[in-house]
């Protein structure tokens, strides 16, 4: 049985573009994308389960989560706190 070496909830922005779902999460700069709503949060799942395995075997999930701008808190990691998501209006002029 595996020890469970991290357990938090990550921010996630879901996107249509087109006939595609992206899902988006600031926390670990990780995206993915798929034709359905439900692929595309399996995919992202799928995505995150294997960022952490990865940095876990190369021994790097400190280093990684600080540079992401996560904080190590007394229970474990606390990752950036999205704020605000908002429109915003851009206007370019030549």
């Amino acid at each position: 049985m595996s020890k469970i070496k991290l357990d938090v909830k990550i921010p996630i922005s879901v996107l249509k573009e087109g006939d595609n779902f992206i899902v988006y999460t600031p926390a670990l700069d990780l995206s993915t994308s798929a034709k359905t709503y439900k692929q595309a949060l399996s995919r992202f799942n799928e995505a995150v389960e294997i960022f952490f395995e990865e940095i876990l075997k190369k021994g790097t999930l400190e280093e990684t989560l600080r540079e992401l701008g996560w904080r190590q808190i007394k229970t474990g990691w606390q990752p950036p706190l999205v704020i605000s998501q908002d429109l915003q209006r851009i206007r370019v002029t030549k």
